[in-house]
């Protein structure tokens, strides 16, 4: 079940078109319901992002995040009530609100029709992510949208201080920013997961959960160690000729 619910999530193939070597589409979407219910993903995502974070010498909880937005267009499944127009972007759908640590490791992730403001949506995320326990999280890095009274005020009640990331002065076209590219690399690795190239979701929740999967499977892969299977990365599986 958890590798057939993977396969449509990395692959964007619609549920009744899993393969037959999968059980059958109907099966695995009771237990995707199921699971998005109980919020089974979520807690095996947070299992493996403290280790990952362990791994790496750093504690199991962040004190440091940063938190960005991205527009998706939505095709026909998704209904008026939940879509909208982000005339920033130009794009008729939802948009994604996440949450990451320092090393881009997904934290939280709300998703709104893409016409709510990112300032009115980041106290939600930042409530929900706070809501649970031994959380440590001091310090946010937001871009300039993320202004405003309530955003402030959402953040002092938890205590988090907010730091504004700016363009240098003058500065047109691409440029790294400090920080923010962490949170900016974050959403093209969950854009690789085909599901997520076009939102197809008939509920938001369920759309939350397929960037919860996606995340999973970015980070599973990266404990494992998965190396490119390219000739030149596998030197000892080069056959003498071509070595």
């Amino acid at each position: 079940m958890v590798d057939a619910v993977r396969y449509l999530v990395d692959n964007g193939v619609k549920w009744a078109a899993l393969p037959a070597d999968y059980p059958w589409w109907r099966a695995v979407y009771d237990f995707f319901r199921r699971w998005r219910a109980y919020g089974y993903v979520r807690e095996l995502y947070e299992r493996l992002r403290r280790g990952a974070r362990l791994r790496r010498e750093r504690k199991a909880e962040p004190s440091a995040g940063i938190i960005d937005s991205q527009s998706v267009g939505a095709s026909e499944t998704v209904g008026e009530a939940t879509r909208g127009f982000d005339g920033g972007k130009l794009r008729d759908g939802r948009k994604r609100h996440v949450l990451t640590d320092s090393l881009g490791l997904l934290l939280e992730v709300s998703v709104t029709p893409a016409d709510v403001h990112d300032s009115k949506a980041a106290p939600d995320l930042m409530d929900t992510f706070m809501a649970a326990p031994g959380r440590l999280l001091k310090l946010v890095w937001v871009d300039s949208a993320y202004q405003g009274p309530a955003l402030a005020r959402a953040f002092a009640r938890h205590g988090v201080q907010v730091e504004v990331v700016r363009r240098p002065d003058g500065q047109r076209g691409f440029t790294v920013l400090a920080r923010r590219w962490v949170v900016e690399r974050t959403l093209s690795w969950l854009s690789r997961s085909r599901r997520l190239n076009r939102d197809h979701e008939r509920r938001p929740d369920h759309h939350e959960q397929m960037v919860w999967w996606a995340a999973s499977i970015r980070l599973t892969r990266n404990l494992a160690g998965d190396a490119p299977r390219w000739p030149e990365k596998r030197a000892d599986r080069l056959s003498p000729a071509r070595a």
